[in-house]
């Protein structure tokens, strides 16, 4: 299983350089967009996927179904991004890569939520994760967000912060006194 996926992105990238006139296989091609996805590089993903020549990208499915799911991510598309990546049953190891893909834009999609809302319909929240309303459910109870009475809202809880590094009473006085020696200079 694939667990560094920047060193991996390394790697592709140096065998496309490598390769006999820029050109490497299509399944470089897919892991390395999936890459660019994963690490929400949108502008690098749409860069190669310009680059890539014709012959391999309307050749090979899965490179093509990679790409659709970075068009619905560059659209900000949530629900048909979720589409986008069950349409397609993914061959590893980019099959992995779009897992982790998948889990990520979900857990960005929850912060989000708990972020920007103080109450949000669960149907909402349904279509920003791509579960199930019996899933949304159990993870809105594992937060901690309190569930309505009324069985279709939901009072997200912004995420915790944490803590603000304080720092000592003397490294605080000694920057002051360099703020206050700079201005009279």
């Amino acid at each position: 299983m694939i667990t560094n996926f920047d060193k991996l992105c390394l790697d592709l990238e140096k065998q496309e350089l490598e390769a006999p006139n820029g050109v490497t296989s299509a399944a470089n091609y897919a892991q390395l967009l999936a890459i660019y996805l994963y690490q929400n590089d949108l502008c690098n993903a749409k860069f190669l996927w310009k680059r890539i020549p014709q012959n391999i990208t309307s050749s090979n499915p899965e490179l093509a179904a990679v790409w659709t799911v970075g068009q619905k991510m560059w659209k900000k598309d949530l629900p048909r991004t979720y589409q986008a990546l069950a349409a397609y049953h993914w061959v590893e190891p980019v099959a992995t890569i779009m897992r982790a893909l998948e889990e990520k834009v979900r857990e960005t999609a929850f912060t989000l939520i708990g972020r920007s809302y103080s109450s949000i319909s669960i149907e909402t929240v349904v279509s920003m994760t791509g579960l199930s309303k019996e899933a949304v459910l159990q993870i809105c109870r594992d937060r901690k967000w309190e569930i309505n009475d009324d069985g279709v809202t939901v009072n997200p809880a912004p995420p915790v912060q944490p803590a603000p590094l304080h720092t000592s009473s003397e490294d605080q006085l000694f920057k002051l006194t360099e703020f206050v020696s700079f201005l009279e200079n």
